[in-house]
């Protein structure tokens, strides 16, 4: 037993277990010295109790058995289980301290077991990269189709969907594999002949689903085509309009004009506005989506519905709309309504009730039924809706034969059969991203022989020789193993890794030619490419998968919003739009190399009209022909400036029905300022502190600070989560808390805080200034982010200098956004291995 007299003294205890419980720095010496105090009494080499022996507990912890038995440590103290109430207790300082401390050694261990040795690790191409590399190498779009509608999700690292290690293949992805590669050739260079253009006429028989089809038999007589509300609704019933005469489909893929007679319906419905909880202010939009029979239901979701068109939609006597839209063989273009009402059926039954005294006399006490309540109300009254009453389709329509694809993959003259070595050489160097020798080639080219020999076209076995090139490891991976001069990249890997990094897919032309004379390799030519790329419409994909990355957007709509409280989010389309205003901001800050300080706060943002009135802020610059496009708006209210006025990042960090000013916090932490607290005790339930008398949410996480367990990191969490408690789940400005009870006014919100270094502020717009005054720690975690992005790496306590060189070279050239990326594509940790 150890004399406890000794347990005070670190440099006793080091004599008395020699090196075993070594230190490292403050945390470990905190650590030690409460295991000391604390435990050993109970759990040293002799007593053993619960065969918990901590003398073998190192700091730093070496190995993963030393982090399940401190991690152990931190869930007793956590529970409050230990140190057992019969022994001395610690203080609720001391047990704090040792908590972080603890805590603080642990995420230490978990950050070097991790590493990667500030390399990059073998990797393959994303789910994302993969289908935008299919769009170049077959210069068509493969949405249509789904090639990736079975892949399991990709895991992510922080969020981050590009690091080498998180993206684990599976034997079933690899199956996927097979079938995608044979699926995308069939359908992208299968068609040999120009196909036939045919043309369809649909006027009358237009049936639709199950639900509309008594009234709309009983009185159209199925003479229209009717769509009513949203598609993604819950009971999918007006929202699709399909050609259920047309089951077959298209006979071949491509582009087919479809025109269709139509005009909107009760734009000045007398009913309550709330019924239908859309914008009838708005002028009907009209949109396309392909449906396929053979999949399911047209009138219900599809898993492949990319929308092809939209047109808006005049009232009045109808009118010709046309839209040129891509079709699979086997689809057909099914119609929607993007701004169309919540729930058609709420709408039709609530109408038929309420205004039953508008009906004739022997309607008003026909039975309430929801079929009778359709027949009355489209019979009776005026249900907003989009009205068509024919429909011709024509096509397929080329520019040209061969077709882009084939051209692409054949050669401008298309397929022929002595080129077949040539057309799997291109192929296979432009899906490897690299020059491909005549060994490695070989193989494909046997391939397609033997399958000749089996007795298969020359072209069917090309095709095959195709998809045995995107099952091969060269194309699924990044081969960046194959040049390790000095750790740094070669010109191949670095045209790879800087297209990737922008684009999202293969390298271009130019890419390609820079790569193969080595001038890729110049930092001039490296910035002066970098200038390019992001001058084109193909850096969109750098802006869309950085942001899911960065911001967790991925994860909009995860968690969606109840649909009564939260109706705008729908029938505005607020998911897409909120996604939309950051895609524009980045997209402005890269042009004009604007500053990074704008995401901490601005004067401005990017809005349309259904996102500016659900930010209340005035629509005048908005017309009903340019309603749904993004413009520059300025902002006279600053509490919307900056990403934390962003209806995306107030919507991604709420859970669709409330907000959490701790969940928020946390997003703070890690997203803005980079320092994510560390995550709660494994397997251990959340705490439930004594919250009675709290009457908000301030008030009990206030008592849960009581507590020794929760009081460090909720100290750090919790005040930037009070600063964004006036924005609602969706991002809407509210001063009070939804109100629960009516006999109890509405408690009012309180967004005022204190950081943990002791920095005050009242509102919103203080605590903006108080992360302005932290900008070098903002512009440190963006370029982490960056450049974990682009290499595909986690960034790591060795890479400190080379991120600080970059944060001090940004700082000089005033934050600007460009400038940082500059610096990025320049920088050693991008450039090498």
């Amino acid at each position: 037993m150890i004399d406890r007299s000794f347990h005070g003294s670190v440099a006793l205890l080091a004599l008395l277990f020699g090196a075993t419980l070594s230190l490292r720095g403050n945390d470990g010496e905190v650590a030690f010295q409460f295991i000391g105090n604390s435990c050993l009494e109970c759990h040293d080499e002799l007593t053993q109790e619960g065969h918990r022996n901590f003398e073998e507990i190192t700091f730093p912890i070496e190995d993963e058995m030393g982090i399940i038995a401190v991690q152990e440590i931190i869930d007793q103290l956590n529970l409050g289980a230990m140190p057992p109430k019969k022994a001395e207790q610690p203080s609720h300082e001391a047990k704090a301290k040792a908590i972080a401390a603890l805590t603080a050694e642990v995420a230490d261990a978990h950050s070097r077991l991790k590493s990667t040795g500030g390399q990059t690790l073998l990797r393959r191409l994303n789910e994302r990269e993969y289908l935008n590399t299919l769009e170049d190498l077959f210069s068509r779009r493969v949405d249509t189709f789904a090639p990736t509608a079975k892949f399991p999700t990709d895991q992510t690292d922080h969020h981050i969907d590009t690091i080498g290690d998180a993206l684990v293949t599976s034997g079933f992805l690899l199956d996927n594999y097979f079938e995608a590669a044979d699926l995308v050739v069939e359908t992208a260079l299968s068609t040999a002949e120009k196909p036939e253009v045919k043309t369809w006429k649909f006027t009358d028989n237009f049936t639709q689903g199950q639900e509309l089809s008594y009234s709309h038999k009983t009185v159209y007589k199925y003479q229209y085509l009717c769509v009513y509300e949203v598609p993604n609704t819950t009971n999918h019933e007006g929202g699709y309009a399909g050609l259920e005469q047309f089951p077959e489909g298209v006979h071949e893929a491509g582009y087919y004009e479809v025109k269709v007679l139509a005009h909107s319906m009760h734009r000045d419905s007398p009913y309550d506005p709330e019924i239908f909880q859309m914008d009838l202010t708005e002028p009907f939009r009209l949109g396309i989506v392909s449906g396929d029979a053979r999949i399911g239901e047209l009138h219900h979701p599809q898993p492949v519905e990319p929308q092809l068109g939209e047109v808006t939609v005049a009232d009045g006597k109808p009118k010709w709309y046309t839209m040129k839209v891509w079709l699979e063989k086997g689809q057909q273009p099914r119609f929607i309504f993007p701004n169309g009402m919540a729930n058609c059926r709420k709408a039709f039954g609530k109408i038929a009730r309420e205004y039953k005294d508008d009906w004739p006399k022997h309607e008003q006490n026909v039975a309430s039924g929801i079929s009778q309540a359709r027949r009355i109300v489209l019979q009776h009254g005026k249900m907003p809706h989009i009205r068509m009453h024919e429909v011709q389709i024509k096509g397929p329509l080329y520019d040209e034969w061969p077709p882009a694809p084939q051209q692409t993959v054949f050669g401008k003259d298309g397929f022929d059969a002595k080129n077949k070595r040539e057309i799997l050489h291109r192929f296979a160097e432009r899906a490897f991203r690299r020059p491909v020798q005549d060994g490695e080639l070989q193989r494909f080219v046997d391939l397609a022989n033997h399958r000749i020999k089996e007795g298969h076209s020359p072209r069917q076995a090309t095709l095959d020789g195709i998809k045995a090139i995107l099952c091969a490891p060269s194309f699924l991976y990044f081969d960046e193993a194959a040049e390790k001069k000095k750790g740094r990249l070669g010109a191949w890997d670095l045209a790879n890794r800087l297209s990737y990094f922008l684009t999202a897919s293969l390298p271009d032309e130019s890419l390609r030619k820079l790569a193969a004379s080595g001038e890729i390799l110049k930092e001039g030519v490296i910035k002066s490419e970098t200038k390019r790329l992001l001058d084109s419409s193909r850096s969109d994909e750098f802006i869309k998968g950085f942001l899911e990355s960065w911001l967790n957007y991925r994860a909009l709509g995860d968690q969606p919003p109840d649909r009564n409280s939260s109706a705008p989010y729908y029938y505005d389309d607020l998911e897409t739009a909120m996604k939309s205003e950051t895609h524009h901001f980045l997209r402005d800050l890269i042009e004009r190399n604007g500053s990074i300080t704008n995401f901490l706060d601005s004067d401005y943002t990017f809005l349309n009209r259904p996102l500016a009135e659900h930010y209340r802020i005035d629509t005048a610059p908005f017309t009903d022909a340019n309603a749904y496009d993004f413009q520059r708006v300025s902002l006279s209210d600053r509490r919307r400036g900056g990403l934390l006025g962003m209806g995306a990042v107030l919507t991604v960090s709420a859970n669709g029905i409330e907000t959490s000013p701790v969940v928020r916090g946390v997003y703070v932490m890690e997203n803005i300022l980079g320092t994510p607290p560390p995550p709660p005790p494994d397997e251990v339930p959340a705490l439930e502190p004594d919250i009675r008398g709290a009457t908000s949410i301030r008030d009990q996480l206030a008592k849960h600070r009581e507590l020794a367990t929760c009081a460090d990191c909720h100290q750090k969490i919790d005040p930037p989560g009070f600063a964004l408690e006036n924005f609602d789940q969706i991002g809407r400005w509210r001063s009070t808390y939804p109100q629960t009870n009516k006999k109890v006014p509405a408690v009012k919100i309180d967004p005022s805080g204190e950081l943990y270094d002791g920095s005050q502020f009242n509102q919103i717009s203080d605590f903006k200034k108080l992360l302005l005054s932290r900008k070098d720690q903002f512009t440190k975690n963006l370029a982490e982010k960056l450049l974990s992005y682009g290499a595909g790496r986690r960034i790591e306590l060795l890479d400190r200098p080379r991120v600080d060189k970059i944060v001090a070279t940004v700082k000089e050239q005033d934050y600007g956004m460009r400038s940082l990326l500059e610096e990025v594509v320049t920088s050693e940790i991008f450039l090498s291995r």
